[in-house]
Formats: structure tokens, C-alpha cells, sequence
């Protein structure tokens, strides 16, 4: 376990981050494996049906997803505190809140992935692979989330080298069993998603097997298995605010994907490439981000206010330094980006996806400081201003989108990215620098 409220501050960030920055390739590579094993093996129609289910699987696993970082908040916070009674009952009060959560979201998706798909316009062609796809991928999210929780719980503790070996074995897992599922036993797109499922049901036991071994925070006593109401309420008040700011934020993203398939099949290849992209870009700034959360309400829990302000200065040149150089590197070698996930004879997905990365790379500075001060700002404790960020993107993106697609204009329809940072960071940055201020007058409290 890594306590962050002591120490060299760039240090003990670097040193928190990287193992994160590694987990997140590795969850990168988890996902891509999809879309690049499916592209290159099965071709382009089945490669727009795992494309075309992303956005849904970010609106229903992003809830869950976004609750347990906000339980784990709370975690960190207590960690920070050094109150070991309250860590417990955090970390057994977030468990029962991601079982039930994964369950109760599984049985609705399998009800509505349908008609969700309808209501998508997903194109007739792929429309049946996308529905395979999506329907054992959010029936197994169980996996994804307790996955989820636990890495989280543990990074809340300043541990985030566990979960990234737990990662690696998953995602290595994870490729082996889809190529023997595709080549070997035939099960298609099928079989891709359940290998997916598969290796991260083994990764859930590796972390539960390591915690029960070597972490004494999370050893519970009987009597604390039961359900504390108090708990139940003061978990609720932030993890469920910050699921819904991940789905608002997905609803946004599945308006962008229903302009995309209006464009036809070309179009939602497309985005399923260079989303990948995207998240590879991202990689450095989630990561510095996911850091900064509990850095940041380690150091809250600690009162330590002067440490936070470091901590934000320091983050932020990380990832606004990496934004711009991956941006520059994209650019210049957007076709060997590309045709690392479909053929080169397919030149109009080629040059869409050159498009692609002209407007959003761009803009990747921007995004850097949305992950940073969204992430700082969720690890004090606050989950309004995130939620008010999430509408705020949900309206620009949507808003740009319906535009593009009236327009039947490409580049008006993928600059609704870019569109949407500026909206959540045109509220973030102000907030950013009056709790700079605040924390500069209370320091002397630290």
C-alpha cells in the first residue's frame, strides 16, 4: 500500500502512475483485441457490429463503472484519514453495491439491447452481430465490474500494481482464447465476446485471492458483512451521481454513433478504428487522472490542501505535454495507425480516419485537462460539478452531431468531440482555480 500524502510529490506521482498507465494499455489492448482480432479475421461488416455496440456498452458498464470509482473515493479518503474501521465498512458497503448494480443493469440490457439498437438506427447488415455481441458482453458484466471495483479499492489503498498484473493475465487470456475461438472452434463474433468475458471472470478471482492473503485493510469480521444504513447513504451520495455522469456522458457518445451509422457502414468502421485510437491517446491522461483522484482525496482525508495544489500543477504538465506530442505523432503516421486494424485496400476508411485524426488530435490538449481537474475535483468528494460536466458535454456533443447529420457533413459530425471538451472544461477550469484559491488560503491547516 502507497501512502500519498507523504513524500516527493512528482515522484510519488510517477511512481503511482506508471503501474496505472500500464494497467490502462493493457485495458486498451483488453478491448482492441475485439475490434483487431474481428477486423482481421472475420472483415469489415463484422468489425462495424463490435463497433456499433460501443457507445451502449459505455452507457450501461460506464454506470456501474462510474459508481465504483465513486465508492472507492470514499475509500482513499479513509485510507487517508488513516481510519481503518471506516475503510472496511467502505469497502464491504461498495462490494454489495456493485453486485446488485451488476445484476439488477444485466437482466434490463438483455431485455432492451434490441430495441436499443433499433432506436440507433444500427444498419440492417450488422445489425444481428452487434445485438451477439453486445448481448454476452453486458450479460457477463458482472466480471467487468467486480473487476472494476476491486482494481479500484485497491488503487484507493495505493496499490496499482496488483491490478495490472491481474490485467496483464486477462488481456493475454483474452487474446489466446479469441483466436481459438474464431479460428478454432468457428463462434464468430459469439465467440470473441465470451473469451472477453471469460478472461476477465479469471482476473476477478486472482484479485479476490489476492486480497484475501495480502490485504489486511479489507479482512472483514463477521459482523461487519451486514449492511449499514448510514453507509448504504453515504456511499449512494456520491457513487451513484458519478455513474450518471458516465452515462450522461454516453448518451452523448450514442447520438455521435447514430450520426455515424446515418453515414453508412464506412462511417461506423471508421469510428470503430479510431475510437481505439482515441483510447490510446488517452492513456497517459486517464492515467495521471485516475492518480490525481487519489492523490487527491488521500490528501483531503489528510488535510494536506497545499500538497492537492502541487499535485494539480504537476499532473497537468504531464498530460498536456504527452497530448500534444501523441497528436503530432498521429498525424504523421495516421495510415500506419489505421491499416494496423484493416486491410489497405480499404482506401475511404483510410482517409476518413486521416480526417478523423486532423480535427480530434487537434484538441487533445484540451481533453488532457478535462481527465486531470475532473479527476481531482471527484477525489475531494465532489460529484456536482463532474455531473454538471457531463450534461455539458452530452449538449455540445449531441448538439454538433444533429448538426453534422442535417448537414450530412462528416467533419461537422466528428467535431462533436471536440465540441463536448469545450463544454466540460469551460466549467471546470473556473472551479479548478477557486478551489486552487481556497486550498492557497487554508494550507496553513495542512
Amino acid at each position: 500500500m502507497k501512502d500519498l500524502t507523504k513524500g516527493n510529490i512528482l515522484t510519488g506521482l510517477i511512481a503511482f502512475t506508471l503501474p496505472l498507465l500500464m494497467g490502462n494499455f493493457f485495458q486498451v489492448l483488453y478491448n482492441t483485441a475485439d475490434t483487431l482480432i474481428v477486423g482481421q479475421t472475420l472483415g469489415k461488416d463484422a468489425l462495424a457490429s463490435v463497433g456499433a455496440t460501443g457507445s451502449i456498452n459505455f452507457l450501461i458498464v460506464g454506470f456501474a463503472q462510474g459508481m465504483t470509482a465513486g465508492l472507492t473515493i470514499l475509500t482513499a479518503q479513509r485510507f487517508g484519514a488513516k481510519d481503518e474501521l471506516a475503510i472496511k465498512k467502505s469497502y464491504v458497503t461498495g462490494l454489495y453495491f456493485t453486485i446488485a448494480i451488476s445484476i439488477l443493469l444485466s437482466i434490463l440490457s438483455l431485455i432492451f439491447v434490441g430495441p436499443l439498437l433499433h432506436v440507433m438506427q444500427t444498419p440492417s447488415q450488422i445489425f444481428e452481430g452487434a445485438k451477439t455481441f453486445l448481448s454476452i458482453m453486458l450479460g457477463g458484466m458482472i466480471a467487468t465490474n467486480l473487476y472494476a471495483y476491486l482494481s479500484n479499492a485497491l488503487r484507493a489503498l495505493g496499490d496499482s500494481k496488483t491490478p495490472l498484473y491481474a490485467l496483464i493475465a486477462a488481456s493475454i487470456l483474452n487474446i489466446a482464447f479469441e483466436y481459438f475461438a474464431i479460428l478454432v472452434l468457428k463462434l464468430g463474433i459469439a465467440g470473441a465476446s465470451g473469451a472477453t468475458i471469460l478472461a476477465q471472470m479469471i482476473s476477478v478471482l486472482f484479485l479476490f485471492w489476492h486480497i484475501k492473503r495480502k490485504v489486511p485493510e479489507f479482512q472483514i469480521s463477521k459482523n461487519l458483512w451486514r449492511l449499514d444504513r448510514a453507509e448504504i447513504v453515504h456511499h449512494a451520495r456520491l457513487g451513484i451521481p458519478m455513474g450518471f455522469q458516465s452515462s450522461i456522458i454516453a448518451i452523448g457518445s450514442i447520438t455521435l454513433q447514430v450520426a455515424l451509422n446515418k453515414m453508412g457502414t464506412n462511417a461506423v468502421a471508421t469510428q470503430a478504428i479510431v475510437s481505439k485510437i482515441d483510447q490510446f491517446a488517452m492513456l497517459p491522461m486517464i492515467s495521471i487522472g485516475l492518480a490525481m483522484a487519489t492523490f487527491g482525496a488521500q490528501n483531503y482525508g489528510a488535510k494536506q490542501y497545499k500538497r492537492i495544489n502541487q499535485g494539480l500543477t504537476r499532473a497537468l504538465t504531464i498530460a498536456v505535454g504527452w497530448s500534444i506530442i501523441f497528436a503530432i505523432i498521429l498525424n504523421l503516421a495516421h495510415f500506419y495507425f489505421t491499416t494496423a486494424f484493416i486491410s489497405s485496400s480499404q482506401t475511404a476508411v483510410i482517409e476518413m480516419s486521416s480526417h478523423y485524426y486532423l480535427v480530434n488530435g487537434s484538441f487533445y490538449w484540451l481533453l488532457a485537462i478535462l481527465f486531470v481537474t475532473r479527476s481531482t475535483i471527484q477525489g475531494l468528494g465532489n460529484a456536482k460539478i463532474p455531473t454538471l460536466c457531463g450534461f455539458a458535454e452530452l449538449f455540445m456533443r449531441a448538439g454538433v452531431a444533429i448538426i453534422g447529420v442535417l448537414l450530412l457533413n462528416y467533419t461537422v459530425i466528428i467535431s462533436s468531440n471536440p465540441a463536448a471538451w469545450l463544454g466540460s472544461t469551460s466549467i471546470l477550469i473556473p472551479t479548478t482555480i477557486r478551489m486552487i484559491k481556497r486550498f492557497r488560503q487554508n494550507q496553513d491547516l495542512a
